[in-house]
């Protein structure tokens, strides 16, 4: 017979590998003004989705931890957060602005081909002044440092609280 108080025994949590901020102060100091930087003239619910998308790309259990809360707490729906890693096919989610800064942080975020193709440049630079431009690539190169910090040292996801680094 089950009971209402039947626990579920979850996988033990994985220790980072490296307290990186705590070894690299002055450098996790420096990414902190860089993000602050980053983000200024972004929406920002624009500025979480691109910083989910790239974090899911590059697995980083910590980022989206970080970012999928504060997504939140900036009043983005659950449903647009979940169906983030499958924007194509659900692209009537999202306007053309925010589909155009999805399209362009997968561009640069894997660089495979080696280079962002013009027509995801192109698009992008339609809907976005080149000052907003500017601050959207930005904002793309910094979550994409952060992410191979967290992926790197094995950032342990779960006890982020929206708000906690801002």
């Amino acid at each position: 017979m089950s009971t209402a108080q039947e626990t579920v025994e979850y996988a033990p949590e994985q220790a980072p590998r490296l307290r990186w901020t705590q070894h690299a102060p002055e450098v996790y100091k420096a990414m902190i003004r860089l993000d602050t930087a980053a983000k200024q003239g972004l929406d920002p619910k624009l500025y979480e989705l691109v910083k989910i998308r790239a974090s899911q790309i590059n697995h980083c259990a910590f980022c989206l931890d970080m970012h999928t809360k504060d997504a939140l707490a900036a009043g983005e729906s659950v449903e647009r957060v979940v169906q983030l890693s499958a924007w194509e096919e659900s692209r009537h989610f999202y306007t053309a602005k925010e589909l155009a800064a999805i399209e362009l942080t997968e561009a640069i975020t894997v660089l495979t081909d080696g280079f962002v193709p013009d027509e995801v440049y192109e698009r992008a630079a339609k809907h976005f002044e080149e000052a907003e431009l500017a601050q959207l690539i930005a904002a793309i190169a910094t979550i994409n440092a952060w992410n191979r910090f967290g992926v790197t040292t094995r950032m342990t996801p779960g006890h982020y609280q929206p708000g906690q680094h801002t």
